[in-house]
């Protein structure tokens, strides 16, 4: 306690925090709970004793003989220990990075190391997800990247992934990796070393064959490459070390600490038109955000027509198809008379308050891009309040060019950022 008190005397005396605003008020937030990491040695009531944390040079000990993929590191050259050393400092320093790192691989490692040796391919490849997306479906780069292995749009569809409004298969962890493994199988084949292979993921083989073209050399260690990439293999190193052996980095997590494995069934939709996913959550008797959650790769609130395989709660594929059939049944019977046929001078917010219901609700129950404009003649399904919720399954109409085409409605992006997945996308910034 006693230390607890000198650390908080040192911060509230810090001159950087001593001004009397709302900033202030923050900072010494932030600066207590800073210090309460360092004196607890990580997150408070964390899974390691503080008493027990070892130091950060005490944790490079655990750094002995080291490969990848069968490919060995050469940790006698001074300038490859360094590089290694440095990330896994940064990485151990970021407890509770490591913490979640560790509690999400029981749920994901598993289907990513059987799909490694269906493929006879190493097993530790696998890390290589941990440093792209720290497990998180929805993670995505400043480029553009998306998805457990961070696939660029334009490699994502080159691998077979299905990318666009409705689906983004760089989310699914199944199709992801698939397309992944695929592609580190071609730059294996390419550069004829795993560690080469990694390097090209990071930066395009385009890239690393100039470099090695122009250097003269195909050894990692020994190449000047874009520094990201040189760092790449290196945090696919500490992320190997800490994980294979936690223990030994102060991490001591009980099993049943663990967040447990993924487990599903799988059922085939086939759609002739977009359906609403509330109707899957409702025939496996579940939530809408499970639905979602199990398949993150479905944006917005619909599935669109084509033939879909979906995971959906573990045991209940029994008699799914049965009640999925009979509520879409019910559902295309309720939407009738419930369009609306959009007039001259109309708007959705026009529209919206008419009926008196959230502008959001609208775009969400009509499928509605913001960015795009509505023209007289345009129908949209309407729901109000005496009605159940409904969905747009209908083919919009397009009014040529002439005196009666509306101009397009701009929508301030604040209105919708929360409400329509897929559109603005609310998960570009993941803290962990």
């Amino acid at each position: 306690m006693s230390k607890q008190i000198s650390l908080f005397r040192i911060i509230f005396r810090f001159p950087i925090i001593r001004t009397k605003n709302t900033l202030s008020t923050r900072c010494r937030i932030v600066s207590l709970l800073v210090a309460w990491f360092v004196w607890a040695g990580g997150v408070p009531g964390a899974f390691c004793e503080p008493a027990n944390f070892p130091s950060l040079l005490s944790s490079l000990e655990a750094i002995g003989p080291l490969d990848f993929c069968g490919e060995r590191v050469p940790l006698e050259i001074q300038e490859v220990r360094e590089r290694l050393e440095k990330e896994t400092l940064l990485s151990v320093w970021n407890r509770p990075q490591v913490i979640l790192w560790l509690k999400r691989s029981r749920r994901y490692l598993p289907h990513i190391e059987e799909m490694l040796r269906d493929r006879k391919m190493p097993d530790d490849l696998k890390f290589v997800a941990v440093v792209e997306s720290a497990f998180l479906p929805h993670a995505r780069s400043a480029k553009g990247a998306v998805g457990f292995w961070q696939f660029l749009p334009d490699t994502g569809r080159k691998y077979g992934l299905v990318i666009n409004r409705q689906i983004d298969e760089r989310r699914n962890l199944f199709a992801s990796t698939r397309a992944a493994l695929q592609y580190l199988k071609e730059l294996h084949s390419t550069f004829g070393s795993w560690t080469l292979a990694v390097a090209g993921y990071n930066m395009g083989e385009d890239g690393l064959s100039a470099e090695i073209l122009e250097q003269e050399s195909n050894d990692y260690y020994n190449l000047y490459l874009p520094l990201e990439t040189q760092r790449f293999l290196f945090r696919i190193l500490s992320v190997k070390l800490i994980i294979s052996a936690p223990e030994e980095f102060g991490f001591k997590i009980m099993e049943e600490q663990y967040y447990p494995p993924i487990t599903f069934d799988e059922v085939r939709i086939d759609c002739t038109e977009k359906i609403p996913i509330r109707i899957i959550a409702q025939a496996a008797r579940n939530h809408f955000k499970v639905v979602k959650d199990l398949n993150p790769e479905i944006r917005g609130h619909y599935l669109p027509s084509g033939n879909h395989d979906i995971l959906i709660p573990n045991g209940a594929a029994e008699g799914f198809q049965e009640r999925f059939r009979r509520l879409m049944k019910d559902f295309l019977a309720e939407l009738r008379g419930r369009i609306y046929v959009i007039e001259k001078g109309d708007s959705l917010s026009l529209i919206a308050g008419k009926f008196n219901i959230p502008l959001s609700a609208l775009i969400i129950w009509n499928d509605l891009d913001p960015r795009s404009p509505i023209y007289p003649g345009n129908e949209l399904i309407i729901c109000t309040e005496d009605t159940k919720p409904c969905v747009a399954d209908i083919t919009t109409k397009r009014i040529p060019e002439g005196p009666e085409r509306r101009q397009p409605l701009v929508l301030e992006k604040q209105q919708i950022s929360t409400e329509v997945d897929g559109l603005l996308d609310p998960y570009a910034i993941i803290p962990f």
